[in-house]
């Protein structure tokens, strides 16, 4: 892996998203999502990765489910796991998360949007890569359902271009995505 790169955490956006029709909603928070995206975060060395909604029930899923595995039964039994969602921080907004690690790094991270669908602002990894190697922190953000609403992606700096299908489909999970991208900026 890249050990030249600046800072990189993750935010899961679960409001604003759009639905299939693209109608701006809010989305449930999803068991497999939180594992399955902070275990490949870990893996590359993220060092946080905020779950956002400002649904209180959802708030409280996530602080269940994460809690099992910092505190509860699950700490014991499964290490990994407790280390993995460690880097979990929750958030009722996505601004907020932009707030905290502006607070951790002393400036604002570069806002990395992602789309399954082109989008004007797109960076190469390569020139991601770049800039990450300048030591520039970032937040690269994925949208739940089908993509962030345009208000989120208006405040972005830069896209990375979507995920190219190879078979006529493009429906990947968020997990998917993520764990691509990640290989993609930070893999070897």
């Amino acid at each position: 892996m890249k050990t030249d790169i600046g800072p990189v955490n993750l935010a899961l956006v679960h409001h604003p998203v759009l639905n299939k029709k693209g109608e701006t909603i809010g989305s449930a928070v999803t068991n497999l999502d939180l594992h399955d995206i902070a275990r490949a975060a870990r893996t590359y060395g993220v060092h946080r990765y905020y779950v956002t909604t400002p649904f209180e029930d959802q708030q409280q899923l996530v602080r269940e489910i994460v809690g099992h595995w910092q505190e509860g039964h699950g700490a014991t039994y499964n290490p990994a796991r407790k280390e993995a969602l460690g880097i979990v921080r929750l958030a009722a907004a996505l601004e907020i998360a932009i707030e905290e690690l502006t607070a951790v790094y002393g400036r604002r991270p570069l806002l990395i949007g992602t789309s399954a669908q082109p989008q004007a602002k797109t960076l190469s990894f390569n020139e991601l890569r770049s800039k990450a190697a300048a030591r520039e922190p970032m937040l690269i953000i994925f949208g739940t359902a089908h993509g962030l609403a345009p208000e989120i992606m208006t405040i972005m700096d830069a896209t990375l271009p979507p995920i190219q299908e190879k078979a006529g489909y493009n429906h990947l999970s968020v997990r998917s995505a993520a764990s691509i991208i990640l290989d993609r900026l930070l893999g070897d």
